[in-house]
């Protein structure tokens, strides 16, 4: 098992959502990081959908071979 890094980061806007947030950190979608965040911060979900500003949080960082997973299709027929 590999180390998981984090990066820390402060809300410091109005309306910042932790899809927005995560969005603006890597600049792609990067499945499983809201969830590996809403872990990595107990009480971040009892906040709500926008984050008050000054809310410290922590975000994992993907290691690369997880990155290198393909993603699981789903069909729906």
């Amino acid at each position: 098992m590999t180390p998981t890094t984090y990066d820390n980061v402060t809300v410091n806007g109005d309306g910042i959502t932790l899809p927005l947030l995560i969005w603006r950190r890597f600049k792609r979608p990067v499945p499983g990081v809201i969830e590996a965040t809403l872990d990595a911060n107990p009480g971040l979900a009892a906040l709500g959908p926008v984050l008050p500003i000054g809310t410290n949080l922590r975000i994992p960082i993907p290691t690369p071979e997880a990155e290198k997973r393909p993603a699981e299709r789903i069909s729906l027929w």
